[in-house]
């Protein structure tokens, strides 16, 4: 099988197409036949080396959608399709950007009850099984209640953005360029606020109590403006840290944190683990919304299996809106 391998750490050059044997699956693994993959940052942070150095070859990605291989156990069939998201993907095992990819069982989510395109699909598993773990388990969310979701133009902002209109809750969305306001609105947004560092107080004019629930994906840089938007029992659920290093210095408990607002960490590290089994996750269900319309796509732009490089330097300028895909 074709997989891109990196040896060492660098820029998108590093990203060497080369072929690899397949690997069969072992008791507890799933082996699959990769039709499309989502890009993430955390692939360009291996790739980089900021999450240490690469001693020996890595074939990066995290997330992907294809076709059952093999299963062992017999619980997916041959030919049966799903999508498959974190399990230890490059890191304690090869990533998805290859033709064929072994995955724990467990990190197997079953899609054969949608026809939604291959490219539709990859947009969907590490985003929305974030989304899921940060808004339904960590937050709580309830249908009318107000969401903040700071830094809403990544890929995980607006699936975050599609999934909590899709709940039924209203949204305020953040964005430091005034050029995707607009985009924001049609992907749902109430309101759309231009980001400057200090938001509190203008959101406070619409929700004199403070909002709800909020989002935080830029990180330690407006974490402690977005807590004093947060009401009395109100939650923030960080999730994302595209400011740099996720260290808060100097953290007062009580002047950064309001009275009984709660702060938490959502890791996608949890998907598959008992904590949080993807047999319970609402992915089919966000798969239907979108094929039916009832919610929008957030892909933004499709690759081809030999653009991988071009798509990292893109995710990299920061210049895409939404989620990008490989397709194979």
């Amino acid at each position: 099988m074709k997989a891109y391998v990196i040896s060492e750490a660098g820029g998108p050059e590093v990203l060497k197409l080369q072929d690899l044997p397949s690997l069969e699956p072992r008791e507890n693994e799933v082996s699959i036949r990769v039709r499309a993959f989502g890009l993430n940052r955390t692939e360009i942070f291996r790739r980089s080396g900021m999450f240490g150095p690469i001693t020996a070859p890595v074939v990066p990605g995290i997330e992907a959608v294809g076709e059952v291989i093999r299963d062992p156990a017999g619980v997916f069939r041959p030919g049966q399709r799903v999508a498959t998201a974190m399990g230890g993907m490059q890191f304690d095992r090869h990533g998805s950007y290859a033709e064929e990819v072994v995955v724990l069982r467990s990190n197997v989510i079953d899609l054969d009850d949608t026809t939604l395109s291959w490219e539709e699909l990859a947009a969907l598993p590490e985003a929305y099984l974030t989304i899921w773990g940060a808004l339904d388990k960590s937050l709580s969310i309830q249908p009318g209640q107000s969401l903040l979701i700071r830094g809403a133009t990544s890929s995980v902002g607006t699936a975050a953005l599609t999934y909590a209109k899709a709940r039924g809750l209203s949204v305020i969305a953040t964005t430091r360029s005034p050029d995707k306001v607009e985009r924001l609105r049609q992907l749902g947004a109430d309101e759309v606020l231009i980001d400057q560092g200090s938001l509190a107080p203008q959101i406070r004019q619409a929700f004199p109590a403070g909002i709800d629930a909020a989002l935080e994906v830029v990180g330690q840089r407006t974490l402690r403006d977005t807590l004093m938007a947060l009401r009395p029992f109100g939650g923030v659920s960080v999730i994302g840290h595209l400011d740099g290093p996720p260290v808060l210095e100097q953290f007062h408990l009580v002047q950064d944190l309001p009275a009984a607002t709660q702060l938490s960490f959502f890791p996608s590290t949890l998907l598959g683990t008992p904590a949080m089994p993807l047999a319970e996750s609402p992915l089919l269900w966000i798969a239907h919304q979108i094929e039916t319309g009832n919610m929008p796509s957030i892909r933004s732009r499709t690759f081809a299996f030999d653009e991988v490089a071009e798509a990292h330097r893109l995710m990299e300028s920061n210049r895409a809106l939404g989620k990008l895909v490989v397709s194979l």
